[in-house]
Order: C-alpha cells, then sequence, then structure tokens
C-alpha cells in the first residue's frame, strides 16, 4: 500500500493589520528621534535665551526709549524715560552723527575684509607648514600658536610699545613714523597686530583638515603626475573647504565685533580706527543709552547679516550630499521590489 505525501502547507497571508510599513517605520523613529534631541537640547536653548535672548530685547526696547530732559510744567526737573520711537536710528543715520556712524561702518568693514583675507591666507600657509613631516615640527606648532594664547590687551600693549615713536618697527624701517595717531598708518598698525595674533586660529583649524586627508590621495595624484601646484588646487582646497568656511566664518563674525585691539593699541575718539563697538561703547560711557542701544542693534543686525548669508551659503553646499543621499534611499524605499519568476 502506497503512501501519498500531504503537500506542504501554503503560507498565510498576513491580515492588513499585520503588515510591516517600512515609511511609517522611519517616520515613528524620524519622531523619536526628533523629540530625544529637543529634550537633551533645551537647557541649552534656556540658558541661551537667558544670556542671549533677553539682552537682545532689553536693547532694542531701550533704543526706543529715551531720558526725559529739562524742566516740566511745574518747574520740576523730569525723570524717567520716554518712548521716542525711531528717533535714535533717524538721527545716527543724518547729520554729525551720521558722519561718524559712517565713518565707523566702514572701518568696521574694512578691518573685516582685510584682516580675514590675510588670515585666511597666511593659516593655509601655517598650516601646511605644520603638517609637512619635518624635525622640530612640535616645536613649530607651539610657536605658532603663542599669538592666539595671548590676551588681546596684552597683545594690544605688547604692539603699542612696538608701534612707539622710538620704538622697534621705527628703529627696523629707519624712519620716525606715529603710529598711534590718525591717518591710515593707525589702521595699518591694527591690522598688523590683529593678524599677527588671530592668523594661528584659521591655521589650527586648516591643519586638522589637512590630517582628515588620506596620503593615498596625494601618492596617486603623483603617479599621475601631478605637480605640487596642481595637488593643492585640486585635492587639498576641495578637501579642507568645509573647515576653512568654517574658520572663516567665526573670523568674521569676530572682526565684526572688534574692539578691544583699537581701543587699546590706538585710543578712543580716533576716526581712523572708530568701530562700530567702540562707537556705541563710547556713547554709553557718556550715559546716552538709547543711541547706544541703536548702535549695539545695528550691529548685531549688521553681524546677523553676515552669519545668515554665509551660513546658507555654507549650508547648500556641505549638506547638498546628504540631501541627495537622503533623495536616493527614499527613492529605493519607494521602488517595489523585484519578484520572482518561477521557470
Amino acid at each position: 500500500m502506497s503512501t501519498v505525501a500531504a503537500p506542504p502547507p501554503s503560507p498565510t497571508r498576513p491580515s492588513s493589520g499585520q503588515q510591516h510599513d517600512p515609511a511609517s517605520a522611519a517616520k515613528k523613529r524620524k519622531r523619536d528621534t526628533t523629540r530625544l534631541v529637543a529634550f537633551l537640547v533645551s537647557p541649552t536653548v534656556a540658558v541661551l535665551g537667558l544670556v542671549v535672548g533677553y539682552p537682545i530685547i532689553a536693547a532694542l526696547r531701550e533704543s526706543l526709549f529715551s531720558e526725559k530732559k529739562g524742566l516740566d510744567a511745574n518747574g520740576f526737573v523730569q525723570q524717567g524715560e520716554q518712548f521716542v520711537g525711531f528717533e535714535h536710528y533717524i538721527d545716527l543715520l543724518s547729520g554729525e552723527a551720521g558722519e561718524r556712524f559712517w565713518n565707523a561702518f566702514w572701518n568696521t568693514s574694512f578691518f573685516t575684509v582685510t584682516t580675514v583675507t590675510m588670515e585666511t591666507v597666511l593659516g593655509i600657509a601655517m598650516a601646511l607648514v605644520m603638517h609637512k613631516a619635518v624635525r622640530g615640527r612640535g616645536l613649530v606648532r607651539a610657536s605658532i600658536l603663542v599669538p592666539w594664547a595671548i590676551p588681546t590687551v596684552v597683545s594690544a600693549l605688547l604692539w603699542q610699545w612696538i608701534f612707539q615713536a622710538n620704538g622697534v618697527a621705527n628703529a627696523i624701517l629707519g624712519h620716525k613714523v606715529l603710529w598711534t595717531t590718525e591717518g591710515f598708518q593707525a589702521q595699518l598698525a591694527v591690522i598688523v597686530a590683529d593678524v599677527w595674533k588671530t592668523a594661528p586660529f584659521v591655521g589650527l583649524l586648516v591643519l586638522a583638515g589637512l590630517q582628515l586627508i588620506p596620503t593615498e590621495v596625494y601618492e596617486a595624484a603623483r603617479v599621475d603626475g601631478a605637480k605640487a601646484w596642481q595637488q593643492f588646487v585640486r585635492i587639498t582646497l576641495p578637501l579642507i573647504r568645509p573647515v576653512l568656511l568654517v574658520a572663516v566664518l567665526f573670523r568674521l563674525l569676530d572682526a565684526l565685533r572688534m574692539f578691544d585691539l583699537p581701543f587699546v593699541l590706538i585710543g578712543a575718539h580716533k576716526g581712523s580706527v572708530e568701530t562700530l563697538s567702540m562707537l556705541a561703547y563710547d556713547e554709553a560711557a557718556n550715559t546716552r543709552y538709547g543711541p547706544a542701544a541703536a548702535y549695539a542693534v545695528i550691529l548685531f543686525l549688521y553681524v546677523a547679516a553676515v552669519a545668515f548669508v554665509f551660513v546658507k551659503l555654507l549650508g547648500a553646499d556641505v549638506f547638498s550630499s546628504d540631501k541627495a543621499a537622503a533623495k536616493k534611499s527614499k527613492s529605493r524605499l519607494k521602488k517595489p521590489a523585484a519578484t520572482e519568476v518561477p521557470a
């Protein structure tokens, strides 16, 4: 008597409620990650709101008010504040105050563009020197970072001694130049002192980017016959570009707020080196808090606009590859899997 094998049981199709949806699972993971990130970042946001947000709002409010002056109808001295709207902003953009404001605005922009450009070039050169495997590389790195470690006020006093009438600078030049008086020589003194101090910062960040480049890339380029300049333009600059842009952004924001170096090196009330920060400080020191707050608000908007434009350019370039990868993965997820056709 022969037995017939029973056919294997057919797989049961899961119900619609038991089907696994990759898209919904990915959304749930993303939502959970967002909640976790918000929870972890909330203490930092709260602290920033207290130490950054509140002063900005207070400065904006102060710029719309002014101290009462003169006598009231009863002959008493007026006290308190009165709302003046945008009067301070209108006054600082016209007349004598306007001339001083536009001069400080030009000095701030000039110092920013000049110093950041020179610091970027010198920083890249320093990074290339520190990156080379030569003897005494540690000593070279330490010596280059010494100017960055010196406080700005101490650095300004040091350069003030160098640029005095009988100082080292005039001894080297063989000509007496009044560096700390009005004129272009005062601007040049500030530029030299600022570049000497902050170029190592750019060099340190660029050095970190250089150390991430594999040596195999340069070996392959040498095998292909690329010269040193071609390797620098085609390999080094594109690969350190994200790090370099971050360094330049930090230096831009710092240079736009320049105050202590020209204030100590050259002095206050010098039109050739007066910046927006120095102008706001001078108004506040003379108890003109409304105009001082207006200058501070304009400087804040100027710095925020530069940072926004720079970050937009930086983000569009750095995160473009991530966005492309995300789109590619999403298209793979939507594409149905190929089914096998039995022969």
